[in-house]
C-alpha cells in the first residue's frame, strides 16, 4: 500500500511505525474471511482491510478523527485473527492502538461516552475499586429494567449490570507480596502477575497456578508494587495511563531479575500476556534505559501453559473422564501464537479435548468491547456458545478471564485451564464442575 506521510510526521515513531505496517498491506482481503465484525456485519469498513484504509487517511490528514472512522474501529475487537490470517504479515494489533491513542487525542466522544470510559479506565484496573464496583452493580441489577429508552448508553449500562456476577468470592490473599517457596528441591524461580479485574472475579485461578508451580518445585514471587497490566487503558487508547502501569511491573519485576534472577514471568490470563509480551514495542522511544528494561520483562514473559510444558507438568490423578470443550482466547492464539500447549496439557493430565467450529472466532469479550458494544458482543458469545455446545463437552476451558465471564452462564461451565490441571496434580476440585 502507497502512503504519502510528511517528513514532519514521519518524525513521530508511532507514525512511522504505522507507515511500516501499511506500506505491509497488499489488499489481499484474507483477512475479511476470518474478522468476527466482517463476518457478522458483512460491511467492509468493518473488516481489517477497510479499517487499515480508514486509519491510514486518518493519520495521513493528521486532522481530527471523523464520527465514521471512530464508529468502525470502535467495533474492532482487536481479536487479531487477521494477523493469524495475513500471509503479508500485517502488524495489525500496532496500527489499531496507534489509530486508538490518535482518536483518543483528537475527537471530542459524546459527553456520556466520555464519562464511561473514563470510569472504566479508573475502575478496572484497581481492585479495590472494581470490587466496590460490582458490590454497587449487584445491588442495581434488580432496577434495569427501569432504565429509560434503547439508546447507546442505556443499552452499556444494562451491560454491565448483567455482567456483574451475582456474587464475589472472598478476597483471599494470592495477590499479596510474598515468595511462595517451591516444594522439594527448587527447580526454578518465577514471578507472577497477579492482575487486576481477575483478582476479584476469580482468585482461585491465581491460587491455582501458585500451589500447582509450587508443587513442580518452582518458587514463585508476588511483588510489591505490581499491578494491572495496563491492557484495559492501553487499548481504549489511554496511553498515558497505560503506561504509568506498565513502569509500576518494569520496575517491580526488573528488582527480581537484577536480583536472585527470574526463569520467566507467568501470566495466566491470556489478554494481560499479550500486553506484557508487548512492553519492548510499548516502550521502543521512551527515554534512558526504558527500552532496555522493558524488552527485558517482555523476552521474560510466559503464559502459564508455555511454563507448565517447559517444567515438565505430570499429573498425579486418574483421568477424569471428562469431555473438555477448549476454547482458545484470541489473545492466546492470535497474539501470542500459543495454540497446542493448552490442549496438549489438557490432554495429559486426562481430559479428552474437543475443539468447537469456527475456533478463530471471538467470543465477544475482548476487555471491555462487551460493554462497549453489547450488541455484537451478544451475537459473538451466542454464536461461541452454540458451536462449544456442539462439541458434546461438558465444560469449557480457557485460558483468559474476560472470556470464563463472557462464556459463563450458559449451559456449559467455563473453568480456568490452570484450575483443571492443579486439579489433576493433586489440587482441589474447581467450582463449577459438573456433576458426576
Amino acid at each position: 500500500m502507497q502512503t504519502s506521510f510528511t517528513d514532519a510526521q514521519l518524525q513521530d515513531p508511532d507514525t512511522r511505525s504505522s507507515n511500516t505496517i501499511l506500506r505491509t498491506c497488499v489488499h489481499c482481503g484474507f483477512c475479511t474471511a476470518t474478522c468476527p465484525t466482517f463476518v457478522l456485519l458483512g460491511d467492509e469498513l468493518d473488516s481489517p482491510r477497510g479499517r487499515i484504509y480508514l486509519i491510514k487517511d486518518m493519520l495521513e490528514k493528521g486532522a481530527p478523527a471523523t464520527e465514521e472512522v471512530v464508529r468502525h474501529v470502535d467495533r474492532c475487537l482487536s481479536c487479531l485473527s487477521c494477523m493469524t490470517t495475513c500471509p503479508s504479515g500485517v502488524n495489525y494489533m500496532h496500527l489499531v492502538d496507534h489509530a486508538r491513542r490518535y482518536i483518543e487525542e483528537s475527537y471530542a466522544r459524546p459527553w456520556p461516552d466520555r464519562i464511561l470510559r473514563r470510569v472504566l479506565g479508573t475502575v478496572l484496573p484497581r481492585p479495590g475499586r472494581f470490587r466496590l464496583a460490582l458490590a454497587a452493580a449487584r445491588l442495581g441489577r434488580p432496577l434495569q429494567a427501569l432504565l429509560p429508552g434503547q439508546g447507546p448508553t442505556v443499552k452499556r449500562l444494562r451491560a454491565m449490570l448483567q455482567l456483574a456476577p451475582a456474587r464475589l468470592p472472598p478476597a483471599g490473599n494470592s495477590a499479596a507480596p510474598r515468595i511462595h517457596p517451591a516444594e522439594g528441591t527448587r527447580r526454578g524461580r518465577v514471578a507472577l502477575l497477579t492482575g487486576c479485574a481477575q483478582t476479584v472475579l476469580a482468585p482461585s485461578i491465581n491460587e491455582a497456578t501458585i500451589r500447582l508451580l509450587t508443587r513442580m518445585g518452582i518458587e514463585v514471587v508476588v511483588t510489591a508494587d505490581q499491578g494491572c497490566c495496563g491492557a484495559l487503558n492501553h487499548h481504549m487508547g489511554q496511553h498515558d495511563p497505560a503506561m504509568a502501569l506498565a513502569r509500576a511491573n518494569i520496575d517491580a519485576w526488573s528488582r527480581e531479575i537484577d536480583g536472585e534472577g527470574l526463569d520467566a514471568i507467568v501470566v495466566n490470563a491470556s489478554g494481560c500476556g499479550t500486553t506484557v509480551k508487548d512492553y519492548g514495542f510499548m516502550f521502543r522511544a521512551e527515554p534512558g534505559n526504558w527500552p532496555e528494561r522493558a524488552a527485558r520483562v517482555a523476552e521474560r514473559t510466559r503464559d502459564i501453559s508455555e511454563v507448565l510444558l517447559q517444567f515438565g507438568y505430570e499429573p498425579s490423578r486418574p483421568g477424569p473422564g471428562l469431555t473438555v470443550a477448549y476454547h482458545a482466547a484470541c489473545s492466546l492464539q492470535h497474539g501470542q501464537k500459543v495454540t497446542a500447549a493448552p490442549k496438549q496439557l489438557l490432554a495429559k493430565a486426562g481430559f479428552t479435548v474437543r475443539e468447537p467450529a469456527e475456533a478463530h472466532l471471538c467470543c465477544g469479550s475482548a476487555g471491555t468491547y462487551n460493554i462497549m458494544q453489547p450488541e455484537i458482543a451478544a451475537q459473538l458469545r451466542d454464536r461461541k456458545r452454540a458451536n462449544l455446545e456442539r462439541t458434546g463437552a461438558v465444560l469449557v476451558a480457557s485460558g483468559n478471564i474476560g472470556c470464563l465471564t463472557q462464556l459463563g452462564n450458559g449451559s456449559l461451565p467455563a473453568i480456568h485451564t490452570v484450575e483443571l490441571l492443579d486439579w489433576m496434580a493433586g489440587g482441589p476440585p474447581p467450582a463449577g464442575l459438573p456433576a458426576a
